[in-house]
């Protein structure tokens, strides 16, 4: 021992609150701040997901399709001809 101090650094260096995990509570909290980060940008992504895919699915802002895109589909599936599917059109638009 050096002058009595009772470690290599003669007194200096890492003390003991350091040395003997004083401080473990620190990476502790580190450690959580980075899982809550992690989990908040995951919930984030997942949210923003859900959202766009909704919009993109909705037709009407009900969420149902309205008449006019039933008419469109029963035109397209050739279940009317062009002409009720325009006299149709017209009724709807009065």
């Amino acid at each position: 021992m050096i002058g009595g101090w009772g470690n290599m650094m003669g007194g200096w260096g890492y003390g003991p609150s350091v040395g003997n995990g004083g401080f473990w509570w620190m990476g502790l909290m580190g450690m959580a701040f980075q899982l809550i980060f992690w989990v908040a940008i995951i919930a984030l992504g997942i949210y923003l997901f859900k959202r766009i895919g909704l919009s993109r699915m909705t037709v009407g802002s009900s969420g149902r399709p309205d008449a006019f895109d039933i008419l469109k589909e029963r035109y397209a599936r050739g279940e009317i001809d062009a002409d009720e599917y325009q006299r149709r059109k017209q009724d709807l638009q009065k």
